[in-house]
């Protein structure tokens, strides 16, 4: 069994909406270490969330963290030779951490638009369950499930 990690280090508040969660989203969405470039996007896409919906962004996007967060996962686990996908429930760091990079990426997939409005998109559409990450937490959970024969493998 794995010890208890006391050293985790969590990110500050941000500076505007003073929540945890935007702060490291900020810090997922930074590139080489320019954090007021990935301040502006994240900002500029939540001030879009607000002129579009009319209603506070917060809102939006702790739902479209809720959406695109997997439940359970599938890990590789090596027994008698073989390799076996087993479903595992996912810790609510991880879920957060899983979540964040799927929006990230789904983000920088997009072609032919500014970044922050990319963005905008991408949390509008996981807030109504649709969207890229969205697909991509459901695939691991259909592969989860698909794997579920292999569950009393699990250590």
């Amino acid at each position: 069994m794995r010890r208890k990690v006391n050293n985790r280090i969590y990110p500050k508040a941000d500076r505007l909406y003073n929540n945890e969660r935007v702060g490291k989203f900020i810090n997922y969405m930074m590139w080489d270490g320019n954090k007021s470039a990935a301040e502006k996007i994240v900002y500029g896409a939540l001030d879009i969330i607000r002129e579009k919906t009319g209603d506070d962004p917060m809102i939006t996007f702790e739902e479209a963290i809720k959406n695109t967060s997997p439940i359970i996962e599938v890990r590789s686990r090596r027994i008698g030779g073989a390799n076996y996908q087993v479903p595992r429930e996912v810790r609510p760091e991880r879920r957060l951490a899983l979540s964040m990079r799927w929006m990230k990426e789904a983000t920088r997939a997009k072609k032919g638009m500014a970044t922050h409005k990319k963005l905008a998109d991408e949390l509008l559409a996981a807030a109504k369950g649709e969207g890229v990450a969205v697909k991509k937490r459901e695939d691991t959970h259909k592969m989860a499930e698909a794997n579920k024969a292999f569950a009393h493998f699990a250590w």
